[in-house]
């Protein structure tokens, strides 16, 4: 692994059967790609076995699951809204782990109907910061997106949720590297 690049886990949000989820997340997945600072992990929720009761102990597969995020500098998460909300497998992914959330910043794609996913965004910006993650201020939305992407998975108009992904990317590589160079110089605590 080279050290200079910046470890970025995309976490596709919902596990629901039908889910547009993949096709959006594949789409980040694709603008990350041309970037050359970054190392990524897409991580499918689908792909997971969430337990239908949270463990005292995790299984081998969750702790395969918690040691990618421990493994990453910086996060985004590709979230539906459902009931001006986001899904229940990503609160269950999120709980999963705690310190590996830890001062690494977290951005955001969201989609849903007229809102965009913006509700179900501002409800993970009150979740993050207590497991001690930066999120950030831009995200990517798409608004009544289940028209918006042709056959082959690409949006009918890439002009404007392109100039967003390069704008949070942006944000994104500034966070993460900052905040990788605090982690590094000293190790990050809750308290003293």
């Amino acid at each position: 692994m080279n050290n200079t690049l910046i470890r970025l886990a995309i976490i596709v949000g919902s596990n629901r059967e039908g889910r547009l989820a993949p096709t959006i997340g594949k789409w980040f997945l694709n603008q990350v790609k041309g970037r050359q600072e970054f190392e990524v992990d897409y991580i499918d929720l689908a792909d997971i076995s969430l337990p239908a009761i949270l463990p005292a102990e995790l299984d081998d597969d969750l702790k395969a699951y918690t040691a990618r995020l421990d493994a990453a500098d910086a996060f985004v998460m590709v979230v539906p809204e459902y009931n001006h909300s986001y899904p229940a497998s990503l609160k269950q992914a999120i709980d999963l782990g705690y310190e590996e959330w830890r001062a690494k910043p977290v951005g955001f794609v969201a989609y849903g109907g007229f809102a965009a996913g913006v509700r179900a965004v501002e409800h993970l910006r009150g979740i993050m910061p207590e497991l001690h993650a930066v999120t950030l201020r831009d995200t990517v939305s798409f608004q009544n997106p289940w028209d918006q992407f042709d056959e082959d998975g690409q949006p009918r108009n890439p002009t404007g949720c392109a100039a967003a992904a390069n704008t949070m990317l942006h944000q994104l590589k500034w966070w993460a590297k900052a905040l990788r160079t605090a982690r590094n110089a000293v190790p990050y605590t809750v308290s003293e």
